[in-house]
């Protein structure tokens, strides 16, 4: 028979199972060109809303320009589509039909 020892301090720990946590899925916010537009405006929302340099600003908006869709970010779903919300009510309020969208990043 096991004799029991009084002052015995051992723990027992019992490891929790490993959960890995999905990263959420992300979104890319596309700007879509339009003829009205102006390339300043384009250029002023991807630096106040997309917090891009004015060089990366100017990059995109040219790529809109020429190619007719470009990446303006890549966020979670609610910040995409929080930014595509805060920059249509500014279009709009500007006066130009500029779109936007998102679709999921693949990867």
């Amino acid at each position: 028979m096991a004799q029991k020892h009084e002052h015995d301090t051992s723990v027992v720990t019992e490891s929790a199972p490993k959960t890995k946590l999905k990263k959420p899925s992300l979104y890319k916010v596309l700007l879509h060109n339009d003829n009205y537009t102006t390339r300043e405006f384009v250029v002023a929302v991807l630096r106040e809303v997309f917090h891009k340099s004015e060089t990366d600003a100017v990059q995109i908006m040219l790529h809109v320009h020429y190619n007719g869709v470009g990446v303006a970010g890549v966020y979670t779903y609610d910040v995409a589509e929080t930014k595509i919300r805060t920059v249509e009510a500014a279009a709009q309020e500007n006066g130009f039909p500029l779109r936007l969208s998102m679709e999921p990043e693949e990867g």
